[in-house]
């Protein structure tokens, strides 16, 4: 089990066993967040998409659920 220190909560916890979003972004995700954060963004993101109508298959709603998840997770834009 990979353990990394969690940007979100500020500690040490569980990682993830491989890579799965794609780019340096998910290099970043892969190297600096936690499961435990990733399923709280699960929930914000779901949130986030009804809450703007956003349509997924809009490349222009899918980089508005992307720049909301590294403020999220990060807490920069």
């Amino acid at each position: 089990m990979k353990i990394v220190f969690c940007k979100y909560f500020k500690k040490m916890l569980s990682g993830f066993d491989y890579q799965f979003y794609p780019g340096d972004l998910g290099k970043k995700i892969y190297n600096n967040i936690s499961k435990d954060a990733w399923k709280k963004w699960m929930i914000e993101q779901t949130k986030f998409i009804n809450e703007n109508n956003l349509n997924m298959i809009k490349i222009s709603d899918y980089k508005k659920v992307e720049k909301h998840m590294i403020y999220f997770l990060f807490g920069k834009k």
